[in-house]
């Protein structure tokens, strides 16, 4: 495999020493929302950008519920974190202009899940053309925008999409 020399991710990799679950310390910590990269917070779940992007802005929904079981959820936060899928769909499509959106959850880890003690959601903006052979040759993947350029605008364009009926946390 070939390496490619990256040295603006040694911040991240060096400031992700979390001990136990990463998704459970971000749930925890609303005053590091910004560092965190977190787009939106409602009491019950939110929505944080995905350091390991498939594609630029890629994001995540994540309940604050520690559980690897989605049939766990009570239906009550199941069907609230539905309420906002039409919205980051709208996000994505507007703000960074994705020709298509994929959402799915892999739970467990036979599933692919990278981290399958928490479950989550992830929306994938999609374009034409997005995919091609450096990932499937080279095992290297070309992201054409910057993450915290990318964080900034998604987030600046939150309160457009996001209505705040849950209190903020």
């Amino acid at each position: 495999m070939e390496h490619t020399y990256a040295p603006w991710r040694d911040a991240y990799i060096q400031d992700n020493q979390v001990s136990g679950c990463v998704f459970c310390h971000i749930a925890a910590h609303a005053e590091l929302d910004r560092s965190h990269h977190v787009l939106f917070r409602t009491q019950e779940y939110f929505f944080v950008m995905n350091k390991y992007p498939y594609t630029p802005g890629h994001f995540m929904m994540i309940p604050h519920v520690h559980t690897d079981a989605i049939e766990t959820l009570e239906a009550s936060l199941w069907q609230a974190m539905s309420t906002h899928i039409p919205q980051a769909v709208a996000l994505l499509k507007e703000v960074l202009g994705a020709k298509g959106v994929n959402i799915g959850m892999n739970l467990g880890h036979a599933a692919g899940a990278g981290i399958a003690e928490h479950i989550h959601m992830h929306f994938v903006p999609r374009w034409e053309k997005d995919t091609n052979f450096m990932t499937t040759i080279a095992q290297t993947r070309v992201y054409s925008m910057d993450f915290d350029a990318l964080y900034e605008k998604l987030y600046q364009a939150v309160p457009r999409y996001f209505i705040k009926k849950e209190s903020h946390v």
